[in-house]
Parts: C-alpha cells; sequence; structure tokens
C-alpha cells in the first residue's frame, strides 16, 4: 500500500449491486455490518450464520476503502487457527496487503508482543521467559516446599488453578478480597500468589496469564502507553466476545474508550466456557460500556433445516439473560427433531449403533455423523458397543477411553494383579500415586531383575527384603508388595468392579485426585468410575483385561470414515448432517455438578450448551434419554431431562422402546434382582409411554420411593458432570523439539499441531505439554 492517493484496486472492481467483491455475496446484515465502519458495533451472530465472512469482509473494507493502513487494526481471536483463516480469507479479498498486520492474532500474543516493549514497567526485562504449565506447578511445589506447607493437603494444582482464576479476573495479589485469600491454605492465598509473582520476577519469567494482566496494570498505571495504543489503532475487531474473560474485557475496552471504533462478533446463545473464566456479561452489556452502539443482528442460518433451528431458539427461550434473536433459514423444512427415550445406557448405545448403521446403508458417509456428550466418561458406552459391531469411530478433544492416563494406570494395577510378571504395568504405577520412589529405585528395580532373571514386581519383594535400598524406599516397595498380595487375594473374593474400587481407595489414588480440587480431576474420577461401571459386566478380572486388550487392540485405517465422537464443548464451530445427543437426562445434562456449583448462571450456561449441540446439525437432529443408569453397582431411575420438554411441541418427534426386561436379562439381572422393579411395576404399561405426558407418568411414584433408593438417585445425579480432557483441539501445547503450537486434530495418542515455527507435525501426545 505505497500510493495514498488511490484506493485498493478490488474497491473499485464492483458487480451490478454496485458494491465491492467481497461484500456482493453477503446477505443485508452481513453488509451493514462490513459497510457500518464507524463507531461501536456489536454483530450478533447466531449459529451457522456466517460471522466469519461478515468479519474478514468487514477488515478487507476497512484496509481497501483505506480508512486504515494495516498496522492501524486490530483484531483479535481465540485461536492462532482461527488467526490464520482470517488472514487467509482477508488476503483472498486483498492480496499482499494482510502481509503487514502485525495485530492479527490471538489476545496473548497481541499482548506478548506489546509487552517485549514495556516489560520494564513491571520489573521484567524485554527477553523475558514465558513458561508453562509444568514449569508453573514445579515453582509452587517449591514455594509449598519452603515454607513449610503440607502439599498433599493443598495441592501446587490447585494453587495454579486459582491463581490462573485470580489473572482471568485481571487482579493482582493486593487486590484480592478476603474470599479469594481464604481459598488457599486456610487464609494464605494471597501470600502464596504474591510469592509466586515474585519468584517469577526474580527468574524475568512470566505465565500465560501475566501476558494479559502485565498489560492491564501497565495501561491503568502508564497512561502514555495507553494513550499510544489508542492512537495506534484505529479500528479494533474482536472474534467470538461472548468467550471473553473479565481481563481480556477490560483490556479491550481501555483500548476502546477514545476512538470507539470496536466491532465485537459473538452469540450471547454460545457462551458456554465459564470454567474458563468466559463471562457472558461482557456481551450482554456492550451497549451501556459503548452508548449508541449499532447492534446488528445475524439471523439467516445457512446450515441447519428450519426444524432443527426452531427447536433450538425454543429451548434458548428459557434463558433469561439474553439479547435475543430467531435464526431461520431459506432450506427446505426437513425431518423433525427426534426425541428417543430407551430403557438404559446399554440400549441407548445399541439404539445409536443401529441408527447410524441405517443411515450408513442409505449412503451417507460415517464422517458426516457426530455423537455428541456432556461428559467424556460417556464416551465408554458407545466405544465399547461400536467395537463389537465393527463400526469405524474416532474421538476428537479427548482420548478414547481406554487411554486416558487416569484409565491406564488403574489398568495397569489390575494387569500386576492378574499377571503379576507384567513389567510394563509394573514399571508404570510403582511411584503412582508418588510414593517417594524416583528413577534409581527404579534403576536398581530393573538390575536386579535382569541379574536374577526375575519379574520386576519379584525384584522389587526380594529388594524390599535387602540392604540394596535405602530403609525408606525398601519400606515403601515393601509396604506396595504386600498391597499387591493383599488384593490377589480379595480378586478371588470380590467381583472385579469392587475390586478396582478397593484399589483405588486403598493406594490414595482417589484421594489423589479429591485434593487437587481442579475441574480436571473431577473428570478423571468420573472417568475411574465409568470403567469400575463396565467391569460390573464381567465375572473375572481376566474376562474384563481380555476385552480391553480387544478393545485397545481396534485401530482403523486414517483414510477410512469414522464416527466422530466428542464433548458438546469440543464441537462448538463444528457441524456435521446427523447428529447424536444421549444421556439428556437429569443429572447428566443438565449437569447435576454444574447445578450444584453455579445455580441459575449455571442452568442457563447448561441451556446454552443444550442449544449449541442441536446447531452443529445440518439434516438431522436425534436426542435420547434412558430410563435407567447403572451406577456403582445400582440400577437408578433416570428423570429425563428439563430440556426435553422446553423443546417446541410442533419441533420434536417422540419415541420410546422401554423394553425392560430384555435389556435386564442383557445385563445379567433378573426383575427380582432390579432395586427399581418395584418401582416399575407401578408406572404405566411402557408400551404406551408415549407422547408429550409420558415425562410425567414415568417419574411417577418417586416420592414415594424407599430413602435409600431417593439417595442412589442423588448420587445418579451427583455422578454425572462434566469433564475436561487433558489435551483439547484449539489447546496451545509445547515441544522441546519444535516449541510452540496449538493443536488441531487429534486421534487417540497422536496429535496434529500447527507449530510457530515448524509448522504442522504429527507428534505423540506424551512429547509435548499444556502451555496454556
Amino acid at each position: 500500500m505505497t500510493d495514498n492517493t488511490a484506493p485498493y484496486p478490488l474497491a473499485l472492481a464492483a458487480g451490478d449491486t454496485g458494491l465491492p467483491p467481497y461484500a456482493e455475496r453477503l446477505n443485508l446484515p452481513q453488509r451493514e455490518a462490513v459497510l457500518t465502519s464507524e463507531g461501536p458495533v456489536l454483530m450478533l451472530a447466531g449459529a451457522g450464520t456466517g460471522k466469519t465472512a461478515a468479519l474478514t469482509a468487514r477488515l478487507a473494507h476497512l484496509i481497501a476503502m483505506r480508512k486504515a493502513w494495516p498496522s492501524e487494526i486490530l483484531c483479535v481471536t481465540f485461536t492462532n487457527k482461527a488467526a490464520r483463516e482470517m488472514r487467509h480469507r482477508v488476503a483472498q479479498h486483498i492480496g499482499d496487503a494482510v502481509e503487514g498486520m502485525p495485530w492479527l492474532g490471538t489476545f496473548h500474543s497481541i499482548c506478548a508482543k506489546m509487552l517485549r516493549r514495556h516489560a520494564e514497567l513491571v520489573g521484567l526485562e524485554s527477553n523475558y521467559t514465558i513458561i508453562d504449565t509444568d514449569d508453573q506447578l514445579r515453582l509452587l511445589k517449591q514455594l509449598i516446599q519452603q515454607n513449610e506447607l503440607d502439599e498433599k493437603r493443598w495441592p501446587a494444582r490447585q494453587l495454579a488453578g486459582l491463581v490462573d482464576g485470580w489473572k482471568n479476573r485481571g487482579l493482582n495479589p493486593g487486590d484480592l478480597d478476603a474470599i479469594d485469600n481464604e481459598a488457599y491454605a486456610n487464609g494464605r492465598g494471597q501470600q502464596f500468589y504474591q510469592l509466586y509473582q515474585d519468584r517469577l520476577k526474580a527468574l524475568n519469567a512470566c505465565d500465560f496469564g501475566d501476558l494479559l494482566l502485565h498489560m492491564l496494570t501497565i495501561f491503568r498505571k502508564h497512561r502514555e502507553v495507553l494513550e499510544q495504543y489508542q492512537q495506534r489503532f484505529k479500528y479494533i475487531l474482536v472474534d467470538e466476545y461472548q468467550d471473553t474473560n473479565a481481563v481480556q474485557y477490560l483490556w479491550l475496552r481501555l483500548l476502546a474508550q477514545a476512538r470507539k471504533n470496536i466491532c465485537v462478533v459473538g452469540d450471547d446463545d454460545q457462551s458456554i466456557y465459564s470454567w474458563r473464566g468466559a463471562e457472558v456479561a461482557n456481551i450482554l452489556r456492550f451497549e451501556k460500556d459503548f452508548p449508541g452502539a449499532k447492534v446488528i443482528k445475524l439471523e439467516q442460518n445457512y446450515r441447519s433445516t428450519p426444524h432443527i433451528l426452531a427447536a433450538a431458539s425454543g429451548l434458548i427461550a428459557s434463558n433469561s439473560q439474553r439479547l435475543g434473536k430467531t435464526l431461520w433459514t431459506e432450506v427446505n423444512a426437513g425431518e423433525k427433531v427426534r426425541v428417543i427415550g430407551v430403557w438404559d445406557g446399554p440400549e441407548e448405545a445399541r439404539r445409536v449403533g443401529e441408527e447410524i448403521e441405517r443411515v450408513e446403508r442409505e449412503g451417507v458417509p460415517l464422517d458426516e455423523i457426530a455423537i455428541l456428550v456432556r461428559a467424556q466418561y460417556q464416551t465408554r458406552e458407545f466405544e465399547d458397543r461400536f467395537i463389537q459391531i465393527g463400526l469405524n469411530y474416532r474421538i476428537i478433544g479427548g482420548f478414547r477411553f481406554y487411554e486416558r492416563a487416569e484409565i491406564r494406570d488403574a489398568l495397569a494395577y489390575l494387569r500386576v494383579i492378574a499377571q503379576p510378571q507384567d513389567d510394563l504395568a509394573f514399571e508404570r504405577i510403582y511411584n503412582q500415586p508418588k510414593r517417594g520412589l524416583g528413577a534409581k529405585t527404579l534403576e536398581k528395580m530393573h538390575q536386579y531383575a535382569r541379574r536374577a532373571n526375575l519379574p520386576l514386581a519379584a525384584a522389587a519383594l526380594q529388594l524390599a527384603d535387602s540392604d540394596e535400598l535405602p530403609a525408606r524406599a525398601a519400606g515403601t516397595i515393601g509396604g506396595l508388595m504386600r498391597q499387591f498380595l493383599h488384593w490377589r487375594e480379595r480378586a478371588e473374593q470380590l467381583a472385579p468392579s469392587d475390586l478396582l474400587r478397593e484399589v483405588l481407595e486403598e493406594t490414595g489414588y482417589n484421594a489423589m485426585l479429591e485434593a487437587e480440587k481442579t475441574t480436571e480431576a473431577k473428570g478423571r474420577l468420573e472417568n475411574l468410575s465409568e470403567l469400575a461401571r463396565a467391569m460390573e459386566e464381567y465375572e473375572t478380572l481376566g474376562d474384563f483385561l481380555e476385552h480391553v486388550s480387544l478393545v485397545m487392540d481396534n485401530d482403523a485405517s486414517p483414510d477410512e470414515e469414522k464416527v466422530t465422537i466428542m464433548t458438546m464443548h469440543a464441537a462448538k464451530g463444528l457441524e456435521f448432517n446427523h447428529v447424536f445427543l444421549p444421556g439428556w437426562e437429569e443429572g447428566v445434562f443438565p449437569s447435576q455438578r454444574a447445578l450444584d456449583e453455579g445455580g441459575l448462571a449455571s442452568l442457563e450456561e447448561e441451556r446454552r450448551l443444550a442449544y449449541v449441540a442441536i446447531t452443529r446439525a445440518r439434516r438431522r437432529c436425534t436426542i435420547l434419554h434412558a430410563a435407567n443408569r447403572r451406577i456403582y453397582g445400582q440400577w437408578t431411575s433416570s428423570i429425563p431431562s428439563r430440556f426435553i420438554e422446553e423443546l417446541p411441541a410442533e419441533q420434536i418427534e417422540q419415541e420410546t422402546t422401554l423394553t425392560g426386561g430384555a435389556s435386564l436379562w442383557r445385563a445379567g439381572l433378573s426383575e427380582q434382582d432390579d432395586p427399581f422393579a418395584h418401582v416399575m411395576r407401578d408406572r404405566p404399561d411402557r408400551s404406551q409411554l408415549r407422547g408429550p405426558g409420558w415425562q410425567r407418568a414415568l417419574t411417577s411414584g418417586y416420592e414415594t420411593r424407599p430413602a435409600v433408593v431417593k439417595e442412589n438417585h442423588r448420587s445418579a445425579a451427583s455422578f454425572a458432570a462434566k469433564a475436561r480432557t487433558d489435551i483439547a483441539i484449539g489447546a496451545r501445547v509445547f515441544h522441546d523439539k519444535f516449541g510452540y503450537g496449538v493443536v488441531t486434530d487429534q486421534e487417540g495418542n497422536k496429535l496434529e499441531i500447527e507449530f510457530e515455527k515448524a509448522g504442522v507435525k504429527r507428534v505423540i501426545d506424551s512429547f509435548v505439554t499444556v502451555a496454556g
């Protein structure tokens, strides 16, 4: 852009509409959002309404019409992938000029660039280091030890989560209130936060939360720096504004206050990341923050059928905290949303498998089919079923159930119990949970095992009775080996599922996860509970381990079509022709844990999540719920989700297949063994439970159950909650060889990562760490 007098050539190339090419294909609200360049603009973009096309066209318009130089536009995204896509699309409109946009990127990348220029204002040097999650935890552990705090009672991971939350809220140590301070170590939260920040400065380092927090602090304390950037950025564009947290919101608001030429794009109905710190209130109060803001609603959907859109719109209308919009489409009506009630969880998996095989025979590619679950533990039932019928599948945004770290740990314990010669399994768990047994102890065990030609576990037992090891290590190993001997005896007396529960308790594995007090840890506990539930179907430990081996051995060719299984959270931004939504029951969805922790606000977010899930479907959406779930070895009656009754009756087609006797027989139970048999006998004929009134029929008589049954119901509800994966698509990670990058695809333990300097690489998950 060297000619200051001539507009961009593309700006002159107009079609019959008299509009530049980048605006010709847009609908009227999209064009309005593109051409309204001055003043604050809220582009309220519903699901599938082409918000990316409008946002990139607006960016191209600002440059093509010479409203600003590329370097005078701040464009903020949430992921590097989104930034790359936007840069690519803009380049299609305006050519190489997009290369002159240094301020198009994620919040963290932009703030990192700013902080390099002003690091001395927060006590850092310009060559500061950004530490990753592992380094953060190591540093916090050092501080905990130095201050003689019990790390088992107050884990470093818990403190890391609190610090991250405080930084997301824009709080420095001095800003914490009494409640925040009491959140850690009985009133020492502020002390440890300050110690951590002081240590980071001494190391000339910061974590990812500091990138935004430090820049917010600089803007607040150094007005001249803020004014410099306010003058630099003539226009500000923000994608996915509904996902901003407090510190991002405050940072943006300061930058935009001078010129007020800020355009934010988002959908309040798709704000589903409060557990990451996102605040839906940010988008709801945009008009208050910027009086006179123009709100442009993008409501024409290019993805789904009218029935799907009407069902989603009817559901989300029950939320009170929203700006309001109504999606519509010009495509044919299509099929109604199907709501299918089944007897139990296994039947739900069977029914979904049958439906997928049917549509596959109709010519629908498996790649166009998705199963979206509320929590990761729900995938196990479907994985087992698909293995049985030979249906290829992939897990996106997480690991296959039996590949998750906590599941592998539990299975390793069981393998050593069943087969003491399993060295690989023993090596995995000899110090998991941490027992103070380091690499030197393991090396000595290996050396002795080779010399004596013994399995590793047997060598460990003999070493424990020798003087080859330090007394403490010998005592620890001896205690562990006595536990294994005890568990082998118990394996003859207990059902496999009960054996697992005993092992998890006696090893302290459950206690380790409970002490972390993080969402991730809660999800791992739920996965372990689901593993125990899966084991209830097997008579012997050997039978179950053989089943797991067969499941783990199943790995379809990467080129083969596969059904996608993922969480609803991970599915945001994606779309499929056919979507199955299982587990729509109270306690599962909406999540009981979310309701317990967040009340009405969490309920509204759960409803937004339901809205997101339904609108992933292009042609067909099927919702399923089960009348019974087997939790902790007992059949528990399930109440259909309240979201089902909130769906408009004219947009759904209900069906129930409550073939209870057959399901009990398949589960190996007689009706006399079913703890809810007396409840079901008192209910109407299952074959007649259809239509709008069937939910009330299913739940009638609930209040007359014995107290123990009610307690079981509450246990089931609290069991069903959301879980977070260790590494998800979109996560920023670090690799020792390739550096920092963002996960773009995931299959089993294989990750596809777009590295900032090395490009796209496929790596094994164990070689990367989550960077934030």
